[in-house]
């Protein structure tokens, strides 16, 4: 009796596996340096391939990041209240000749710091011993709109004396008032210095991310 062995079929079965395994492992390797981009991972991931990660972190390049940023909004001060708004004559009494509205009015103020206006001086960087830092000047923080919500906004009460015709005028007189007075409100509480820590803490991440060690943003 002769016995017969398939060493043909043996070997090109674990070929066919091997390449698999292979094929795998290469995928797998890829897919781990491809999402590898920070932190240990992100490390060991430069090990591996060989490759670094640079930012261009020079002055004129950071300064045009920050701009892109633009007109950054980073407070919207809201609020209710009553405006009044009245004609009268000293002579008679707002009976006879007085008219008198009263709003209730909803409004916004939107403040935030205008990055397009960030100058080359007010960069400045530094190489220390434990990397790159850096300061930044930002521009001062400003209201970009006030405005009045219209459709939340309504007539409460209106009274016209009886010898006077109603003053069409009065109403949209009254809107600018409280929408000056909205804005002297926000000013008030603080929101100018609301939006520029806002936006302080969206500049300092930017600048962490472009590989700074060390961020000073006033």
């Amino acid at each position: 009796m002769t016995t017969q062995y398939d060493y043909g079929r043996s070997s090109s079965g674990g070929f066919l596996i091997f390449l698999l395994a292979l094929v795998l492992g290469a995928t797998a390797l890829g897919v781990f340096v491809h999402n590898a981009t920070s932190g240990p991972l992100g490390r060991l991931a430069t090990l591996i391939t060989g490759r670094t990660t640079t930012f261009d972190t020079s002055v004129p390049s950071v300064v045009e990041k920050i701009q892109r940023l633009n007109r950054l909004e980073s407070v919207v001060y809201s609020l209710d209240t009553v405006v009044e708004g009245a004609r009268s004559t000293p002579l008679f009494p707002d009976l006879l000749t007085g008219d008198r509205i009263l709003l209730v009015v909803h409004g916004q103020s939107i403040a935030g710091i205008d990055l397009s206006k960030l100058k080359p001086e007010d960069v400045k960087i530094q190489d220390t011993g434990g990397g790159r830092s850096i300061h930044v000047s930002l521009p001062p923080s400003e209201v970009f709109i006030t405005s009045i919500d219209n459709a939340h906004t309504r007539v409460y009460a209106r009274s016209t004396g009886l010898l006077v015709p109603v003053d069409q005028n009065l109403e949209s007189e009254t809107r600018a008032k409280a929408q000056d007075q909205l804005q002297k409100a926000a000013l008030a509480d603080g929101i100018l210095d609301t939006a520029r820590r806002n936006a302080r803490t969206t500049v300092i991440t930017l600048l962490y991310s472009l590989g700074f060690s060390q961020v000073d943003v006033s």
